[in-house]
């Protein structure tokens, strides 16, 4: 025995390691020796766990339950599964009966499944009439041909393709920045780039009325999160002086900083003062994200967005983001930046790492969009002029309000209210009562909301009653729909009309009127 373990000795002595794991086992054992029972018994019942079976089924049945045939019939006919969404409201099976149904493309005038006729298209995003444009039909046809429908992985792997690398070159080109990237989705694009650069500790401060994607971006990135006014860039000064004295008080470190917005505000159709925004930006030591989803390709001369419509260079933007299934009718956004951002973003956006790129069929028809908006800037002006049109009709209608810019294609339509507060996200400064303390940077609900004095549920059956009448009249537009209860701060309803430069002048204001009349009727009924 003696000479066994002399045996063992001598050979866990020759094992590398030997010395250290000897000198810890003496060290512990004379200072704890309850430890090192503990040890021990801890080390063999590791060893017992590896090696035990890991599917200790129980193969002679004894322990199961034993089923004659009959039960078995009996308690499948009883088994009723549970419905893995919980069944329609009347709301919402309301809302689904109204949706009409279109037969073949949707374009300027679909025809409708109902009637069989062909009804004027205010609802469709197809600001520029590139949706059903034959060039780039035929040209998304070759490519359909020549390199299959999917792209089958994600760009990192082996999904990017030529045309992928020549759409992102068409997009930085066009725009005006050193590089540009692109995303298979139009919604996880904002909400990929803001957590790809906006991480814990870092502050952003941003605009109350921004899109909901926007804010699962800043919900992801777990950032610090302060809020301005809706479009109020005096209440965003003041927010950034406030973030600045309270890390002064603090003696906080400098940490990364972003200001985040929207060009047009998907919800009101708002615009933002580019401008004045970038002096702030400098002034505060600031990154922008700027959100161009329903500005690019829909202002400016040649549809740029807010850098061509102000003169302002692309490059004094840190970061812009864009839509490419609503700017140029294709599918997916764009991120445009310098060449350190957009390569970032490559290891760093989850939904350019993990998501299937673009079909390549989709990518090309973006390219041939982007050269159509090059060589017919006539595209742009008839839009803005049906703009123009459409306000003046609207503009005199006195039972709604338009918080619209008068340049923005995006209009929405609210009820008027009895009371003075008419706005979707908040009154202008001017029309805000006295009494109203200033708002409250940490919350993201606007300072007014105390005196919003409309119903979500009446004003959308309102508004519903306006989109059917019009219908009906050969006119198909839609009620802005919300995800309500998920968002954070809840617009108020409206109907949303989508202008396009697929239309003249004269179809324009025709249709317009059919809308102005729906109103009346509509409303009128109500007072």
């Amino acid at each position: 025995m003696a000479h066994t373990l002399s045996v063992l000795e001598s050979a866990f002595n020759k094992l590398p390691g030997s010395a250290v794991i000897q000198r810890y086992i003496r060290s512990s054992h004379q200072n704890d020796p309850g430890r090192t029972i503990l040890e021990i018994i801890l080390i063999i019942f590791a060893i017992r766990t590896l090696l035990q079976s890991r599917t200790r089924a129980d193969r002679t049945g004894k322990h199961f339950i034993q089923f004659s045939d009959k039960e078995i019939d009996e308690l499948v006919d009883e088994w009723t599964p549970e419905p893995l969404d919980p069944p329609l409201t009347q709301v919402e099976k309301a809302d689904l009966a109204a949706v009409p149904v279109v037969a073949g493309p949707s374009g300027v005038r679909p025809k409708l499944v109902s009637t069989g006729k062909n009804a004027v298209n205010l609802a469709s995003f197809n600001f520029t009439g590139l949706a059903g444009n034959e060039t780039i039909k035929q040209t998304a046809v070759e490519i359909l041909r020549k390199y299959g429908l999917g792209s089958c992985g994600p760009p990192g792997f082996y999904g990017t393709l030529d045309v992928h690398m020549d759409l992102e070159r068409d997009i930085a080109d066009f725009l005006g920045t050193e590089a540009s990237i692109l995303y298979s989705q139009g919604f996880s694009t904002i909400s990929s780039v803001i957590p790809a650069f906006c991480k814990r500790g870092d502050i952003i401060v941003a605009d109350r009325g921004v899109n909901f994607a926007i804010h699962k971006g800043i919900q992801i990135s777990r950032s610090t999160v302060r809020w301005f006014d809706h479009n109020d860039l005096r209440s965003l000064e003041d927010v950034l002086e406030s973030v600045e004295k309270d890390r002064k008080k603090r003696g906080g470190p400098l940490t990364r900083r972003f200001i985040i917005t929207e060009g047009i505000f998907e919800k009101d159709g708002a615009m933002v003062d580019l401008p004045k925004l970038i002096e702030i930006k400098y002034k505060h030591k600031y990154r922008l994200i700027l959100d161009e989803s329903f500005s690019f390709g829909t202002v400016g001369r040649t549809g740029r967005g807010l850098t061509e419509l102000y003169n302002v260079p692309a490059d004094k933007v840190d970061i812009l983001i864009g839509s490419v299934a609503i700017g140029l009718c294709s599918a997916g956004g764009f991120c445009a930046g310098s060449q350190a951002v957009i390569d970032h973003q490559r290891i760093n956006g989850t939904s350019f790492v993990f998501s299937a790129s673009l079909p390549a069929l989709l990518a090309v028809s973006a390219s041939e969009g982007i050269n159509i908006l090059r060589s017919s800037p006539s595209i742009l002006s008839t839009l803005q002029e049906n703009v123009r049109a459409a306000r003046m009709i609207l503009d005199r209608v006195d039972c709604i309000t338009i918080p619209s810019h008068p340049a923005s294609p995006i209009i929405h339509i609210h009820i008027r209210s009895p009371s003075s507060s008419s706005s979707s996200l908040h009154p202008s400064s001017a029309s805000l009562p006295l009494t109203l303390k200033p708002s409250n940077p940490v919350s993201p609900i606007p300072r007014d909301a105390i005196i919003w004095d409309w119903d979500i549920e009446s004003e959308e059956r309102l508004l519903q009653d306006v989109v059917d009448e019009a219908l009906v009249q050969g006119v198909m537009i839609t009620r802005a729909k919300r995800l309500r209860g998920q968002e954070t701060v809840e617009a108020r309803p409206s109907i949303r009309l989508a202008l396009t430069s697929a239309l003249t002048k004269k179809e324009t204001e025709k249709a317009v009127t059919v809308v102005k009349s729906a109103l009346v009727k509509v409303l009128a009924k109500r007072r």
